[in-house]
């Protein structure tokens, strides 16, 4: 039946277009008439009346499609039947799912009886399925955006190469047979990667599919007429493979194939055992080589192999480290790319060209090779997730992201359009008018001049973005300095000065012009660093990212406030990354981050030692919102489990890594803050402090977790068995317990239980519950004091538990009372004075305050006790205070120190506390000092003298920590303080 004149509505189509879709419906009229009278002829359905049955809204979509893709049109016409096919399976509105798709391909395949009819149905499939794809993308139904539509044409790349693969492998058994089973029994088959937009799940329309084939374990083939070796039977799999997909035929191609992504590219095997292709990555892999596999993901043949492989190479890929040497294969990519688009006339290439769709790749892939081995979130093949956790994990601002997600959706989908004209692999915008009205119908622009308008906008935000995190840093800052012609010295003289051009006298006399004051000695370190056996020998990659730094480090050096120290101090610092020159490449792409580098280190030359000997915490300097901004410690507690729970349970190398980097980094950020003086003195230590207690609730539940897998649960006194939470305390005392660490303190520790001592565990190798429990703190000593590659966590000092070193190690919360009571001397009741619970059980902590409240509350004589900590307190200013022959003082031992101050407030606690139980709640001196004031048992002024004293000299002595100076101080300096100490010391202790 032939439909009416007025079946397709044309009054939303532009006038421009209507001639070519009048031409258009004139074919597919005449296809329609023709496969009406194939039906009729042999009693089938007649296709026009299924299309006569079409609802208006699906006319004018149709009309909305033919106006704007040939390749539609001309699907249609060799296809009427489709149509129908298409809008009864719903795949006008909506994409088959994944396995409704395989299994409709398979359906297909199943009567397939050789390879010829094998291809035709693969590319009739394909044909189908894209027409059906291009009408959603053209037609916007609700769900689809350009993601939608590049999911779609990954999926149906997925299935395909499935689908012909197990045909081939079925219809080649008889005469090659089955691969052997690997070493575990688990059967091999071909494991198909997909690389590139394919291995993201963003396949554009008219996409090439990259591919690398690769199988378990070698071997030779079973159950057929003749036997293969493994790397010939997969290869001629593979090959048969490609031909399936790539080979043009009448019907066309399904998808053509790129296998040049795989090692050695044309040049190598086809496919590769995992132990080759490891081993080629290990020894050959290229930097672009570690870009293709960014996207690598399994779509084909054996998938949980191929994810084994992935895991395999993942460390190739993504650096522990932050590998800023990545930005710089990066920008010569994109320099070749360039190249090239220029020598082709290509600037109007989308993909290509300035401000195109590569550029957002590589910026959304710098952020995954530099930072992906830290931040595994980013270790994604999908460029739009990779995309959203840029600012979670505050690599990129919100605002950034907002421009550059939406921006990437337009190039795409200008794509989508520019490849649905007709299903060719494009991304040149058209130079015909009509193609160009096409193009705005389908972007819903007015019309061509709105889409350059709209396109070039996006252009130069997209390189503008692109330029803020590839760009040469030194070429911004010698256009920074092009405003300031009367700087002391360019770029190009401190790579003259580097390189030996200048001869000495003009090196010296640069130097003094830039701002050094001993001229001479810095240009002898410069020397000796360049003519150093350890330069000298440097590969390549490494000496030329050491070129490119040094200018900019002396120019970093130069401006800052001492120039000769700041260098002195980052030299070495330069010489112990000669060998892990990815730091030598963060320095040269941060210029900022040098910056931060020459302040800390001419503050501090501590800080320089931790930077030199921990290089990983350079990755520190790229966030100074962070940096100069210690956490809080819910924060650092969330941190901490964040950067666990990207570590595998079973991985304890990792994990103690982990904690030792997270605490250098921290701790950097306190040294920071205090250095910059954003921190009062009393923060400095309380974050410190914090640091210290996330890192051991951290350490205690992993040891509880370890010993509980061995051994099972131990039983509480009650007799109910403990729980996951651990039933244990870790007991602080000195300046952990006093809120007081410095940069370098130890932690003096006591552990507690409060298990019944008579029972055992009840896992599948018991232990003793006191045996558990010395597992568990030995445990936890070792989580601490294991020597990493970035050190230790902390020294740990055991020897105020009950009976000091002598004593167990683990003690019962009962046995712990009943020594405090009856055996502790009194200095061990001074040091529980400064003990709190620092990780563990609530309830227990509980009980245990309450014992220590028992202890310190208790009626004692007054004068005895005086005497005692007198005594005490002689003995140690004997053996410990300054021996006396210069004006020094030492801040804590010597008369009038800070030591004078503790004793006076743990005197207070012992003497007082029965009658003034508000004592007992802080461990802490400065709110001990407090406590005296407001319960009015000190005088105001002898508290505030005490408080005044003992800020001044944990400063100093914080100061002394950084500076790595001895904690002495002048007496001239601290000779009203020592005064007001040593007064009240007269009066209270020794009247």
């Amino acid at each position: 039946m032939a439909l009416s004149d007025d079946f397709l509505p044309c009054d939303d189509v532009p006038a421009a277009l209507k001639p070519a879709l009048g031409k258009a419906w004139q074919r597919l009229a005449e296809s329609l008439a023709e496969a009406d009278n194939v039906a009729e002829m042999t009693g089938q359905e007649i296709p026009s009346e299924s299309w006569d049955a079409l609802a208006d809204s699906r006319r004018r979509q149709l009309a909305h499609v033919l106006a704007i893709s040939p390749f539609a049109a001309e699907t249609l016409v060799r296809h009427p039947d489709w149509l129908q096919h298409l809008d009864a399976s719903g795949e006008l509105d909506a994409a088959l799912a994944p396995d409704a798709l395989g299994d409709m391909l398979a359906e297909r395949l199943e009567s397939v009886a050789d390879e010829e009819a094998l291809h035709a149905a693969l590319r009739r499939f394909r044909q189908a399925r894209m027409l059906g794809i291009v009408w959603r993308d053209l037609t916007r139904p609700p769900g689809i955006d350009m993601w939608a539509t590049a999911e779609a044409v990954s999926r149906l790349a997925e299935a395909c190469l499935e689908g012909a693969l197990s045909w081939l492998e079925a219809h080649f058994a008889p005469r090659w047979g089955h691969p052997a089973p690997r070493s575990d029994g688990s059967e091999q088959r071909l494991v198909v990667l997909g690389m590139g937009k394919l291995g993201a799940g963003e396949l554009n329309l008219s996409s090439d599919i990259d591919l690398i084939f690769a199988f378990p374990e070698k071997g030779e083939t079973q159950g057929g007429r003749k036997s293969l070796d493994h790397q010939e039977y997969f290869t001629k799999l593979g090959q048969r493979l490609i031909g399936a997909l790539d080979a043009v035929t009448a019907d066309g191609f399904a998808f053509r194939v790129d296998m040049r992504l795989r090692p050695l590219g044309d040049g190598g095997p086809l496919v590769g055992s995992f132990a080759s292709l490891a081993s080629y990555y290990q020894d050959q892999g290229r930097e672009w080589e570690r870009y293709a596999l960014l996207k690598a993901r399994p779509v084909a043949g054996d998938r949980e192999a191929g994810r084994e492989l992935l895991a395999n190479l993942r460390p190739f890929v993504y650096r522990k480290y932050l590998d800023f040497g990545a930005i710089e294969s990066l920008r010569e990519m994109k320099a070749l790319i360039n190249r090239e688009v220029k020598r082709r006339g290509m600037q109007a290439n989308i993909k290509l060209g300035r401000g195109g769709i590569r550029e957002v790749e590589f910026v959304v892939q710098a952020f995954q090779l530099i930072r992906g081995g830290r931040d595994t979130e980013l270790q994604v093949t999908s460029l739009k997730t990779a995309l959203a956790r840029l600012p979670e994990l505050g690599l990129l601002p919100a605002e950034v992201v907002d421009e550059i997600a939406p921006d990437y959706v337009f190039l795409r989908d200008l794509e989508h359009v520019l490849q649905a004209l007709e299903d060719r692999q494009t991304q040149s915008l058209p130079d015909d008018d009509r193609d160009r009205e096409r193009v705005a119908l389908a972007l819903g622009m007015e019309d061509w001049p709105a889409v350059m308008a709209c396109l070039d906008e996006v252009r130069t935000r997209v390189r503008r973005h692109f330029d803020a995190v590839i760009a040469d840093p030194e070429a911004e800052l010698e256009e920074g300095g092009e405003a300031q012609p009367e700087a002391a010295a360019s770029l190009d003289d401190w790579r003259a000065l580097w390189h030996g051009e200048f001869d000495d006298d003009e090196a010296r006399e640069r130097l003094v012009e830039a701002g050094f004051s001993d001229p001479e000695t810095t240009y002898r370190r410069l020397v000796t660093l360049r003519q150093s056996r350890h330069v000298q020998t440097m590969q390549r990659i490494g000496f030329e990212r050491l070129e490119a730094l040094l200018p900019l480090l002396l120019d970093a050096a130069a401006a800052s406030e001492a120039p000769d120290t700041a260098l002195e101090r980052v030299l070495p610092l330069v010489e112990s990354v000669l060998r892990r020159t990815a730091y030598l490449a963060l320095l040269r792409e941060n210029p900022d981050a040098l910056s931060h580098l020459m302040h800390l280190c001419g503050a501090s030359p501590w800080i320089a030692e931790q930077l030199a000997r921990h290089p990983q915490l350079l990755d520190e300097l790229l966030t100074p919102e962070t940096l100069y901004t210690p956490a809080d410690k819910t924060r650092l507690a969330d941190e901490l489990r964040q950067a666990l729970g990207r570590i595998p349970e079973d991985d304890e190398e990792a994990q103690l890594e982990a904690l030792r980097v997270f605490k250098h980094a921290h701790v950097l950020r306190v040294a920071a803050s205090d250095i910059a003086g954003t921190r009062h003195l009393m923060k400095v230590s309380d974050y410190l402090t914090y640091i210290a207690e996330v890192l051991l609730d951290a350490v205690l539940a992993m040891a509880w977790k370890h010993l509980t897998r061995k051994h099972g649960h131990p039983l509480r006194s009650d007799g109910s068995r403990a729980g996951a939470e651990p039933e244990f305390l870790v007991i602080g005392y000195g300046k952990l317990g006093g809120i007081e660490l410095g940069y370098g303190s130890d932690l003096d520790l006591v552990f507690i239980h409060d298990a019944d001592s008579g029972s055992s565990t009840d896992g599948p190798r018991p232990l003793d519950t006191p045996v558990f429990f010395t597992r568990l703190g030995q445990r936890i000593i070792h989580l601490l004091t294991a020597v990493t590659p970035a050190g230790t966590l902390y020294e740990v000092d055991m020897r105020l538990r009950p009976s000091g070193n002598s004593g167990l190690l683990v003690t019962s919360l009962q046995a712990f009372a009943e020594y405090q009571r009856h055996q502790a001397w009194t200095w061990e009741h001074q040091a529980l004075v400064r003990a709190r619970v620092v990780a563990g059980n609530a309830d227990l902590a509980r009980a245990f305050e309450a014992v220590r409240s028992e202890i310190l509350g208790r009626e004692r004589d007054i004068q005895a006790l005086r005497e005692e900590v007198a005594k005490m307190r002689h003995k140690m200013r004997e053996h410990l205070g300054s021996k006396g022959g210069d004006d020094g003082f030492d801040l804590k031992q010597d008369p009038g120190g800070m030591v004078d101050i503790e004793f006076l407030c743990q005197f207070a606690v012992l003497s007082m506390s029965a009658e003034t139980l508000e004592l007992l709640t802080y461990s802490d001196n400065m709110r001990i000092l407090e406590t005296l004031e407001a319960t009015g048992r000190l005088p105001g002024r002898d508290c505030q003298r005490l408080r005044d004293a003992y800020l001044a000299y944990r400063s100093a002595v914080h100061r002394a920590s950084l500076t790595r100076e001895a904690a002495r101080g002048r007496d001239a300096d601290f000779h009203a303080h020592r005064r007001a100490v040593s007064e009240l010391w007269q009066r209270l202790m020794e009247p």
